[in-house]
């Protein structure tokens, strides 16, 4: 008797779906684009492309919208990925819009909501039908009324009252011409999900997810590293602290937690016993309103 068959492990089942979708993308749409930072989730959604079509290569480019203050860490680490993964890198620099005028530094010097227009135009130049992100449903409020097809309008804009249901993993991407498809092969995993699917396929992070000893000062809560982008302020208390960050975006929004978590097992457990979203621990630029991300995707942003 032969024997029986396993059901799938909740890690399995997971991977089994984003590698669908990615599948399903590559089948429907003609020009589809992955977002990659560099990030966790954009690591492991390019690991999942990458299984998905082996031993082919990736079929799409890589976009990454570089604000100009990301970590350096990470873009050495980006640049790494890119070619061990066998992908094309395209850049699109919100630097380059500051310089020409089409876009000004914001007062309080953050550049993460900066990024929408480089992204619109860089998707319109690309004849983008199709955009993978690594967003996931328990990140944020506003990214939890997100499908995994996303449907974006004419001028790269999200109206959460006008998705299609996705019954029975059913995808709709129907669009018209100018319109274009955010999707989400990540939808349904959670920051615990991300790392135990680390732990299990060995994949490698940049250094700044573990700990780390960095200058920091404390502000709003938040441990704010000292960089040439953020510098310390007058009265601000420079300390040298174990950190960790557990998301990697601009540096001018975006804090460390402390950590003694050195290895991914140990970031792990530090994970399961949190209370707060990263999003919500360490991201300054979705404390701004109570409706800061929604506002931003209603715009265009991922």
């Amino acid at each position: 008797m032969s024997e029986a068959i396993r059901p799938l492990t909740e890690l399995q089942a997971l991977e089994s779906e984003s590698i669908h979708i990615f599948r399903e993308v590559a089948a429907t749409f003609r020009t589809p684009v992955m977002l990659f930072s560099g990030g966790k989730d954009s690591v492991v959604m390019l690991h999942l492309a990458a299984k998905a079509f082996w031993p082919a290569p990736i079929p799409f480019t890589l976009l990454h919208v570089d604000t100009g203050h990301n970590f350096p860490e990470v873009l050495t680490y980006r640049d790494w990925a890119t070619e061990f993964y066998g992908a094309r890198l395209k850049a699109a620099k919100v630097q380059d819009y500051i310089d020409d005028g089409r876009l000004r530094e914001r007062p309080d010097g953050q550049r993460n909501p900066l990024q929408t227009v480089p992204l619109l135009d860089a998707i319109t130049e690309g004849k983008h039908d199709a955009v993978f992100g690594g967003g996931r449903r328990d990140e944020e409020r506003a990214r939890a009324k997100e499908r995994v097809f996303s449907l974006r309008d004419e001028f790269g804009q999200w109206d959460p009252r006008n998705q299609r249901p996705e019954l029975w993993s059913l995808y709709n991407g129907r669009h018209l011409p100018g319109e274009h498809v955010r999707v989400f092969p990540l939808s349904n995993w959670t920051e615990l999900d991300i790392w135990d699917y680390i732990e299990a396929e060995k994949i490698e992070l940049p250094s700044i997810y573990y700990a780390h000893e960095r200058e920091v000062v404390e502000r709003d809560g938040m441990w704010i590293a000292v960089t040439e982008v953020t510098p310390a302020r007058e009265g601000d208390t420079v300390e040298n602290r174990l950190v960790r960050y557990r998301t990697v975006g601009d540096m001018s929004c975006t804090a460390a937690v402390l950590s003694a978590a050195t290895t991914v097992a140990d970031v792990i457990t530090e994970v399961g016993l949190s209370t707060l979203t990263e999003r919500g621990a360490t991201r300054a630029d979705d404390r701004l309103s109570e409706a800061a991300m929604e506002d931003r995707k209603r715009e265009g942003y991922f």
